[in-house]
């Protein structure tokens, strides 16, 4: 069942109804100022972090689930309806959303009138810009009288819900009437004492009314949908003192039949220095200049139209950098749209703000943020360059690090748990593919504070080593990485060990003297591990590099040795050394995080996708047997039934969810590209489209979330629910399948000296043709596919044959082209 469809020409996703299982969503802005927006116009903004500068408010886990927006009213000779449907829910003859790059369009029409909202955050700009046409589609005139409402958070959201006492007697606005460009709203809230910041919400026209009052405006005991001033017609001019401020502005619009009018709305942040804040002498008007200079430039519907025109061609210059032509439809919109435009999302937002997140729980991930570089570093690198060095600045001088930062102080924090042992691991991984990327080495001799300490200062190479030594430092008794607090699985907590109900695992403190042990830190080591020794051979550290390779192949044996349960490799040994991942228990037989990231390094690889002895090519075929479903690969196989103290939070949801045996999304493209490493795309690209929401569009009455973006997870087999997607957007699948997909199935990836172009995509795609701009040359990639399992493309560049798969880095400005065979 479908509730929209893709329209990959203008490269939106369609909407068709407002009934989706869930509310589908899209995100505004890609710089500083953001917007969650449903497809029935809910969802909020904020400016740089979605905690500390909220600037409208929104309801989570509420009834109904979309509570709060930015919403419209038009009332219609006493017909009060919204073309968003929510939150007054009258049936409408008419309904679409587009979900665009960077914009959404919201359109309803009832009663012979069509409402049409643009929402999209301007390049350059700290706003959300709102351009409304109103047509009157009748044959008779119409005047009709359009209410606007937002609700203005006050700044820290987590303050906002908690701290009443305070909050409901705090609120302040000014209301301009006759202001340059339109009537304005300002929530000036605490801007009398330490703020310098605050909000405008204004309209290129002069407002008929205005309301800035909430209690008012909805009237006692309604809801949003029962609003009492829409159902009036008139603006009761209320000014908030207190209580809860919000911004409404009354339009009286007149139309003749077929007639159009055009408003642009903009919700802005503003900030005024301190000695420029006030605009008397009394400290008590606001110094509107900046609000008045960015009102100006959206004073018309054609400066808005030249600003989304921009936006628009914006992204078609990104998405320029890597496509694809290959014949099938779905492939080609996730690859050039969806899965890329997803990637921006999470390198902005790591994991902090989405319907599922409430924005206040957790900031930037260092891991997070580290594989979210992945799959955004080929978009815009200096972004990536900036983020590597923010990351590593939060890195304690032992090589450990934060697991999570706030993104308006860039500084770490441990409010949600720490001794994450992979973490460090992860800072390696994302410098290497910038590099990669840029061919930019000098960031590794940018001076970089550890814990933002500037006094600490040291190269970011040094960062690096601290991470490589960090891990080395850190073997347990089989020679493998301690897990500390957890690795990559925020849930498999060995050495916490909690009987108190509400305890968080992630906070509470670990019991010392175990000898936990990760397989899958392990498998990262050697990864990134060889990584790390390449960085430093390039550097002319000879020594460095051969003690580090020596590191990486001492793990490759430990794993071998010690990792390896027949079938499968094991996960990890426990607190008193007891094998988790192993045939010999029931439940949690194997574990799906050591299988794909082993066979990723190159660990037990063999001679080809036809050695079964080799332990890769065992283990990938036991995931697939044991841990496969029709909806991708769950985690572990079978699910624990009962809590195990000894485990922690991985036992604690019922079977299938989360990581209990769900499919964990994010380490599916782990298997996918060791399939790859095997030679076989057959069955990589095959698992690809088990969990690639474009393939999954007719069954989103199951799936139930967005057909175009991943979702954290899906219900796994043991589940009532099975193939029921939860989380969606922010989740490290947007990036590694972008890598799955772009590096290794259709297996164009930079390295440090070009283009490595190895593709492994079966015989389903026969042939393809893949474009990559690099380090400013642009390479024309077309490949005949013959699918056979272990085949590798030979390689024809610009009409010579060359030996291996590495393309040469041309000049800026040049294009290649590449012919491969397989």
């Amino acid at each position: 069942m479908r509730f929209g469809h893709f329209d990959d020409t203008a490269r939106e996703y369609v909407i068709t109804t407002p009934h989706t299982p869930y509310p589908w969503i899209n995100y505004l802005g890609s710089e500083r100022f953001f917007s969650l927006l449903s497809h029935q116009a809910g969802g909020y903004s904020f400016y740089r972090d979605a905690k500390m500068r909220r600037l409208t408010r929104y309801r989570y886990n509420n009834i109904p689930a979309d509570a709060g927006g930015r919403y419209l009213y038009v009332h219609d000779e006493g017909d009060v309806w919204t073309p968003s449907w929510l939150p007054v829910k009258a049936d409408l003859d008419h309904f679409e959303t587009r979900h665009g790059l960077g914009y959404s369009r919201i359109t309803g029409e009832r009663g012979g009138l069509r409402v049409s909202t643009l929402f999209f955050v301007p390049l350059g700009e700290d706003a959300e810009v709102q351009k409304v046409t109103v047509t009157n589609t009748s044959d008779a005139p119409k005047t009709v009288t359009l209410f606007s409402f937002v609700e203005f958070c006050l700044w820290n959201a987590q303050d906002d819900q908690t701290n009443y006492q305070r909050n409901l007697s705090i609120g302040e606005v000014e209301v301009e009437q006759d202001g340059p460009h339109g009537s304005a709203i300002y929530h000036k809230t605490e801007y009398r004492e330490r703020r310098d910041h605050y909000a405008v919400f204004g309209v290129s026209t002069r407002a008929d009314g205005f309301d800035t009052d909430r209690d008012t405006f909805v009237g006692p005991y309604n809801g949003l949908g029962e609003a009492a001033v829409p159902r009036s017609g008139v603006s009761a001019d209320s000014v908030a003192s207190g209580w809860y401020p919000i911004g409404s502005h009354s339009v009286k619009v007149t139309l003749a039949p077929d007639e159009s009018r055009e408003l642009v709305y903009v919700l802005g942040y503003l900030e005024n220095p301190q000695d420029a804040k006030w605009a008397d002498d009394a400290h008590q008007v606001v110094n509107k200049e900046r609000a008045h200079a960015l009102l100006g430039r959206f004073a018309t519907p054609a400066q808005a139209d030249d600003a989304f025109e921009a936006l628009r061609t914006y992204w078609t210059d990104l998405l320029s950098t890597y496509s694809v032509r290959s014949g099938d439809e779905k492939l080609d919109r996730m690859v050039n749209i969806w899965n890329q435009y997803q990637c921006m999302v999470t390198f902005n937002m790591s994991r902090s703000a989405s319907f599922f997140e409430t924005g206040i729980g957790r900031g930037m991930g260092f891991r997070d943020s580290n594989q979210d570089l992945l799959g955004f570093v080929h978009l815009i690198p200096e972004r990536a360059r900036e983020r590597i060095l923010d990351i590593a600045a939060t890195q304690f001088p032992d090589g450990s690090a934060y697991h999570q930062y706030q993104p308006l102080t860039k500084r770490g924090n441990n409010d949600i748990g720490s001794g994450f042992n992979d973490d460090p691991l992860w800072l390696i991984a994302g410098t290497a593919a910038y590099i990669k990327e840029s061919g930019d080495f000098s960031i590794l001799d940018e001076q970089v504070p550890f814990d933002n300490d500037e006094s600490l200062a040291e190269p970011l190479f040094e960062h690096l080593t601290r991470s490589f030594r960090f891990t080395v430092d850190h073997l347990g008794p089989h020679g493998l990485p301690l897990i500390g607090r957890a690795d990559w699985n925020d849930c498999l907590n060995l050495n916490c060990f909690s009987s108190e109900p509400g305890e968080s695992f992630q906070t509470t403190e670990n019991q010392a003297g175990g000898v936990a042990e990760s397989v899958f830190i392990a498998a990262q080591f050697v990864l990134y591990g060889a990584e790390y020794a390449e960085l430093a051979e390039r550097r002319g550290l000879t020594d460095v590099a051969a003690e580090a390779r020596a590191a990486v192949e001492a793990m490759r044996e430990a794993i071998l040795a010690h990792g390896w349960d027949g079938d499968w490799f094991l996960r990890a040994y426990d607190f008193y050394g007891n094998k988790i991942g192993t045939d010999e228990h029931d439940e949690g037989k194997i574990w799906i995080e050591p299988q794909g990231f082993a066979v990723m390094a190159g660990v037990g690889v063999g001679s080809g996708p036809d050695d079964t002895d080799a332990p890769a090519v065992r283990a990938l075929d036991s995931v697939g047997e044991m841990l496969g479903t029709p909806h991708g690969m769950v985690l572990q196989y079978p699910a624990y039934t009962t809590y195990k103290i000894e485990l922690g939070e991985v036992s604690t949801y019922p079977p299938g969810y989360k990581e209990n045996g769900g499919i964990f999304c994010h380490n599916n493209p782990w298997v996918i590209i060791g399939e790859t490493v095997l030679g076989r795309g057959d069955r990589a690209f095959d698992y690809y489209k088990r969990i690639t929401p474009a393939y999954r569009e007719d069954i989103s009455d199951v799936h139930r979330l967005e057909p175009y973006v991943y979702a954290q997870m899906i219900a796994g087999k043991q589940a009532p629910r099975a193939g029921e997607a939860k989380n969606s957007w922010l989740t490290g699948t947007a990036a590694w399948n972008f890598v799955a997909v772009s590096q290794h199935l259709l297996g164009v990836r930079p390295g440090y000296d070009g283009l490595v172009v190895d593709p492994q995509i079966g015989p389903e795609v026969p042939t393809f043709t893949v474009t990559r701009v690099a380090r400013g040359a642009t390479y024309e990639i077309s490949v005949t596919n013959s699918g056979a399992r272990g085949a590798r493309g030979r390689l024809v560049v610009d009409g010579a044959a060359v030996e291996g798969n590495v393309v040469p880095y041309a000049p800026a400005g040049s294009t290649v082209r590449v012919e491969v065979t397989l």
